[in-house]
């Protein structure tokens, strides 16, 4: 009898543990709750707080002056991240992946410089040290990745990358004939086509518009080509904004047509007009008609 009563505590205890850490998870990783919105907050403050300290220190006279202040901020910036990064390894449940994603990776690089410096001590590491607390500002990455919208843009950039790819393709091919051509009329009179590498460099920052001015033709047939390349260039810079911005509009039409009816359990929104359960808890979504045949989705893997 007293076994069954300490295996039934156990079995209430475990199942306790396992709503708690889900409760945790469901608060740090997603943003579908109140209290989870409120966590993204008070986060990307600390990260905009932080970077901020890393900017101003970079100021010789601020420096100077607040030299111990910046230490302190710095050590509680560093602890803050540190706990949020083990409580995420916690409660995840697959942590090798998180570990390795790019925000867990992301979420490593943001402490490691401040614990690596106090090792490395001596005047000859000063500059490894110095390398080493610039990597503090991967914390500004993280802060894309607690905003809602940016999951679109992020999409968009996904579909794109194919049509990029070929575009960039397209672009290397042109500037190498652009660049060699400007070889053969400049290359013997003028020194900054002393080679072909060189020429081609020339027409990259030509055909993108940037022009430094530190190479320029010299001969008639020169400044003609490179005219037809200067004007040719406002046209391919409009080419893969246009494709980003497609797929974003693609997107957000896309966005239209999903089912406005929110998850009781998780409160996530945005479920296919179809779906009869969550497609993040697999709980069962409100005034869904039940499809024959259709089976429950599995609990998202968190």
């Amino acid at each position: 009898m007293e076994g069954s009563k300490k295996k039934e505590t156990m079995a209430n205890s475990t199942r306790g543990v396992q709503s708690f850490r889900e409760w945790v998870w469901r608060v740090i990783f997603l943003s579908d709750t109140r209290l989870g919105q409120v966590f993204d907050v008070v986060l990307m403050v600390f990260i905009g707080a932080s970077v901020g300290v890393v900017m101003l220190e970079s100021v010789d006279e601020i420096r100077h002056e607040r030299a111990s202040l910046f230490w302190k901020l710095e050590w509680f910036f560093t602890i803050v991240f540190t706990i949020e990064y083990l409580i995420r390894l916690a409660v995840v449940r697959k942590r090798r992946n998180y570990a390795l994603s790019f925000f867990g990776i992301v979420d490593l690089l943001s402490i490691l410089p401040t614990y690596i410096a106090v090792f490395l001590v001596g005047s000859q590491y000063l500059m490894v040290i110095r390398i080493l607390r610039l990597l503090r500002m991967f914390r500004v990455l993280k802060m894309a990745h607690h905003f809602g919208q940016a999951n679109v843009l992020l999409k968009a950039l996904r579909s794109s990358g194919p049509k990029i790819s070929v575009f960039l393709f397209f672009i290397l091919t042109l500037v190498s004939v652009e660049g060699t051509l400007m070889y053969l009329i400049e290359g013997g009179s003028n020194p900054g086509f002393s080679s072909i590498p060189q020429s081609i460099y020339w027409a990259i920052v030509t055909v993108t518009t940037v022009g430094y001015g530190d190479v320029a033709p010299l001969t008639v047939a020169g400044k003609v080509l490179s005219s037809i390349i200067m004007l040719s260039g406002f046209a391919i810079i409009a080419v893969p904004a246009g494709i980003v911005t497609t797929e974003i509009g693609r997107g957000y039409f896309r966005s239209l047509r999903m089912d406005g009816r929110k998850c009781a359990e998780c409160g996530w929104q945005g479920h296919d007009p179809s779906a009869s359960f969550c497609k993040h808890c697999g709980c069962k979504l409100p005034d869904a008609e039940p499809q024959v045949g259709a089976a429950r989705p599995h609990e998202s893997d968190w």
